[in-house]
Formats: C-alpha cells, structure tokens, sequence
C-alpha cells in the first residue's frame, strides 16, 4: 500500500487464503453439538461465467479431478455454480472437492473470477427443519451463516445467523462487516 493510497483511504485487499476451507470439518462439529445442524453432504462454488476454450478445459479437468460427481448450473444472476455431492458425514472430503476446485480455478488464471463457496447444514431435530449455509467469501478471506426461512421466500433469519456467527466464532474466520453477508437465494448445496 502507497503512501496515495494511505491518504485516499484506499486498503489493500486481503489475499484470499482457502486453506481456511479446511476449518469446515470441525466447525461442522460444533454446528451438530452446540446447534443441532448437520451436513447435508452438499456444497458448491460460485464463480463470474466465463467462456471459450480454456474453460471447458478446466471444467472438463474438474470433472476428472473430483471423485464425487458435479453439476455445473446458472443462476439469473449469470454466475455459474458448481455442486458437489458426497455422503452427509463425509465432510473432509466434500471440504477437498471445494478446495480443489478453487485451487484449479485460481491456478488457471480464473481466481478473480470466484466468488464464494458454501456446504449446506439442516435442523436433525424438530419439526421445523431449517437450512443454513456456511458461505467462505473468496475475495474476504472469511465466512458467514446464511439461514434463508423456510416458510417465507427471500427471507431470513437473522437471528439464527447471529447465534451462529457467536457459535462459530472459535472455529472460523467470520466477516464482521455485516453489510457483506449477501443471500444466496436458491443456491445449489442450501
């Protein structure tokens, strides 16, 4: 950071680190002891579309690269998500699918491309059945719940997602600005 910099208020951005990924395992075991919620088995990530010729290459090379099958969709927004599968206790290795994939897409030249990844939870108990996500910001290096309500469209829940963050906050690097926990309404692995 220069010295214009400093004095127009400008900060460097925070290098995104997804070896913070691998701090999804444990925070799962503490979402299931402390809150109830286990893994759906699900998580996905999303990146800005890109086109032609080397990414069809790289979509193809993580196809291969993954032992779980994948599905590439868009959403309206034009961003490409992709979801992988793997057994609901199968945490690490669906957390290495993750990692692996943003890790090819960073190498490829695609890294300001990402956007976010995200492994899906529910309620095990009750009746009310909840969902949240534990959504990792690539270009923040941190991560947020994000707890859409079951019985109203694009709404959420707020309070869940607070409880969380203070559940959380030992096992994860959680965004403190607020303002930058954006919904992922519809998103595949919720």
């Amino acid at each position: 950071m220069g010295f214009l910099d400093a004095i127009l208020g400008r900060s460097k951005p925070v290098r995104p680190d997804l070896d913070q990924l691998f701090a999804l395992p444990s925070a799962a075991v503490t979402l299931q002891a402390a809150a109830g919620f286990v893994p759906t088995g699900r998580g996905s990530v999303c990146f800005a579309s890109v086109e032609g010729g080397a990414f069809a290459r790289i979509e193809q090379d993580i196809r291969e690269l993954l032992d779980a099958p994948v599905e590439f969709s868009q959403d309206e927004h034009g961003y490409t998500w992709l979801l992988a599968r793997h057994s609901p206790d199968d945490v690490v290795g669906l957390v290495n699918d993750l990692h692996a994939v943003n890790t090819t897409l960073e190498e490829s030249g695609f890294g300001p491309h990402l956007l976010c990844s995200l492994i899906g939870f529910r309620e095990a108990q009750g009746d009310r059945q909840r969902a949240m996500a534990l959504v990792y910001l690539y270009k923040r290096g941190t991560f947020y719940p994000f707890a859409p309500k079951a019985t109203e469209t694009e709404k959420r829940d707020n309070t869940l997602e607070l409880e969380m963050r203070a559940t959380l906050g030992d096992d994860l690097n959680v965004e403190k600005d607020l303002t930058r926990w954006f919904p992922v309404w519809g998103a595949p692995g919720l």
